[in-house]
């Protein structure tokens, strides 16, 4: 099932008349009605065996021409604890699926703002024409760039969209934006066919990813939030703060530690970064961990020196591992829209950037950001900031990003 197909369920979903709320505390029939996946309630074995009879006895009635012999063999057995795991689902697969649903509520509330700000631009649109002529092509392109979805993707869509209107003769503002959407979808799907949003974690040894960009970003708090979720995984874990040039981002990847219980290799202010990238290696490999967080300097004099102290540590790393660093990430605030592309433009000339970290989706309304990352980029995001809390940091999710930005958007044609 594609995105826009995907979109059109949960907008059918909608439509539809919702079930009563339940209480809180029973997450698991919240589970149940989010995921139409049937999952039985706890039953009590006694009372279960007890029901069994009566319902074999009226197969047997039916069929009055079983033996005798026959019917000893269908007696029911009694329900024991070795029956009983067969007849209620794993723990595990409910947990998955409250898991999934979790994930999926927080894309959607964290692109509200940019779905309802869209919304409001198409709205707007539309009444102000009641024709499809050019200056309504030239108005949408002026609203596809407002939302943050690139220039060039502002373009594409509205060629397409020229085409698209004549060949379904559409006329009706429903239809029409309907047709906008679609596009959108298709071009944002087009564009990440051969994208891998998934982190690059090594199976066998240790994996070191370096993270990039400019202050103020979020950078640092995306790390300890990437390293508490690693610790919760079960993985042993290790950050280096290897922004010496700032005191400040030393003191705040060890409160982040600390919050995580994690420990941060760390030197002196105005130390050599290099150095104590060198020390964490080092204590990484020693200690048989399995992931090493790299904070770096978010911007030095100029770029000429920032992409030095990055090749400095790279080199550093690769004479102990050569094949790393696995992944080189790149921070952006989602929050400054084409000042993001901008920032991820001119890392990605300094340094071989392997992905976006995009912080502060739920903050802004140019969540749209990301489709112009996908078509004039071409970085994939792996992880999005959809929160403050130390776990609203969620691996990127094309699907549940695609429902969650157009999602409520497509109109019921006539």
């Amino acid at each position: 099932m594609g995105f826009f197909d995907k979109i059109k369920k949960a907008f059918m979903n909608e439509k539809e008349t919702k079930p009563a709320e339940v209480e809180t505390d029973e997450t698991l029939e919240e589970a149940e009605a989010g995921s139409e996946v049937s999952v039985p309630e706890e039953t009590d074995v006694d009372s279960l065996s007890e029901q069994s009879e009566p319902e074999l006895e009226a197969e047997i009635d039916v069929d009055s021409v079983v033996e005798p012999e026959l019917e000893i063999e269908l007696e029911p057995k009694p329900m024991t604890d070795d029956v009983l795991p067969e007849e209620v689902p794993e723990t595990e697969a409910a947990e998955e699926i409250q898991e999934e649903i979790i994930v999926q509520e927080k894309y959607e509330k964290g692109l509200e703002k940019t779905r309802k700000t869209f919304g409001e631009r198409l709205n707007e649109l539309f009444a102000n024409f009641r024709s499809v002529d050019e200056d309504f092509f030239e108005e949408l392109e002026e609203t596809l760039i407002g939302a943050d979805v690139g220039f060039d993707t502002a373009i594409k869509i509205t060629d397409q969209l020229r085409q698209e209107v004549k060949l379904r003769n559409a006329k009706k503002p429903a239809a029409i934006q309907n047709t906008i959407i679609e596009k959108m979808v298709d071009l944002y799907e087009a564009e990440g066919v051969e994208e891998n949003n998934a982190l690059n974690i090594q199976t066998d040894g240790l994996t070191v990813m370096l993270f990039v960009g400019v202050n103020g970003v979020g950078k640092t708090t995306s790390i300890g939030k990437l390293a508490h979720e690693f610790k919760q995984d079960g993985k042993k874990v290790l950050m280096a703060a290897a922004d010496t040039f700032r005191a400040g981002a030393i003191d705040q990847l060890v409160v982040w530690g600390e919050r995580a219980g994690v420990e941060v290799v760390r030197g002196n202010a105005g130390g050599d970064p290099a150095a104590v990238v060198f020390d964490a290696v080092e204590r990484a490999k020693a200690e048989n961990a399995d992931i090493l967080l790299v904070d770096t300097a978010g911007r030095l004099q100029n770029k000429v020196n920032l992409m030095n102290e990055l090749e400095k540590i790279k080199r550093v790393i690769q004479r102990e591992i050569p094949d790393a660093p696995h992944e080189v990430l790149l921070v952006v605030d989602a929050t400054t829209g084409q000042n993001a592309m901008s920032q991820a433009k001119q890392f990605k000339e300094t340094t071989d950037v392997t992905g976006l970290v995009l912080t502060k989706l739920d903050g802004t309304a140019k969540g749209g950001i990301v489709l112009a990352i996908r078509n004039e980029l071409h970085l994939p995001v792996k992880l999005v900031g959809l929160g403050e809390g130390i776990n609203d940091l969620e691996p990127f999710d094309a699907n549940d990003f695609a429902v969650g930005l157009f999602k409520g958007l497509l109109k019921e044609e006539d």
